[in-house]
């Protein structure tokens, strides 16, 4: 077995079988130098993981969709629902089995978006949405949706800033960045390793005139 080493991570889909987790495209990783790996200890499912995905579930499974070129920092928790039985509106928090059906809220399923950074030991709750190109700090708790291009921080997760300012955000979610062939994104990659977008948007106009005619 090769040593593990800060360096190392996993490609998540050549190590993600669990059906309920949906990885796009082959970029995205995780940092697995310091746990067992993604499926094992980053999704947290009580329902779904790779004992319990084939028994009779008693709810409606969540699912985790993964975006492309996502970056999933060491340690990192992705809470998913069935964790969740423990209700503060009743008079008694204890999950007894016999109304454990009723105790159980479902949050919808988990969105990491193409592009996410997610920091060292930041934890994600359940049905959280986070947007193309946010940046989630170490140690943060997410408990409520980040908009694309977003720096987060904190417990619970508050908006710093934006990496970017509101036209240029626009601009980039208009170009549907993570959504070119592989060839474009590549060809391209000099522009989209920098911060001008006017030069992204010619060279991308450019790159399809080129490839159009």
């Amino acid at each position: 077995m090769q040593d593990k080493h800060w360096s190392k991570f996993q490609l998540l889909h050549q190590v993600v079988t669990n059906p309920n987790i949906r990885v796009k495209g082959e970029h995205s990783y995780y940092s697995d130098c310091w746990d067992n790996g993604f499926e094992e200890s980053v999704v947290r499912y009580l329902h779904g993981d790779k004992i319990s995905r084939d028994w009779e579930p008693r709810w409606e499974i969540d699912k985790l969709h993964i975006g492309d070129y996502v970056c999933i920092g060491a340690e990192v928790v992705i809470l998913m629902g069935g964790n969740h039985t423990h209700r503060a509106d009743w008079f008694c928090l204890y999950p007894f089995m016999d109304y454990i059906e009723e105790a159980y809220i479902g949050k919808g399923d988990t969105h990491i978006g193409d592009g996410a950074w997610l920091g060292m030991r930041a934890m994600i709750m359940p049905g959280v949405s986070i947007g193309e190109g946010a940046v989630i700090a170490a140690n943060s708790v997410v408990t409520k949706d980040v908009e694309p291009y977003a720096v987060v921080g904190g417990s619970p997760a508050k908006l710093v800033k934006y990496r970017f300012e509101p036209a240029i955000i626009k601009e980039l979610l208009q170009l549907n960045i993570y959504d070119w062939p592989e060839e474009k994104f590549s060809a391209l990659k000099r522009y989209l390793c920098a911060s001008d977008i006017q030069r992204l948007k010619d060279a991308a106009l450019a790159y399809d005139a080129k490839n159009q005619a």
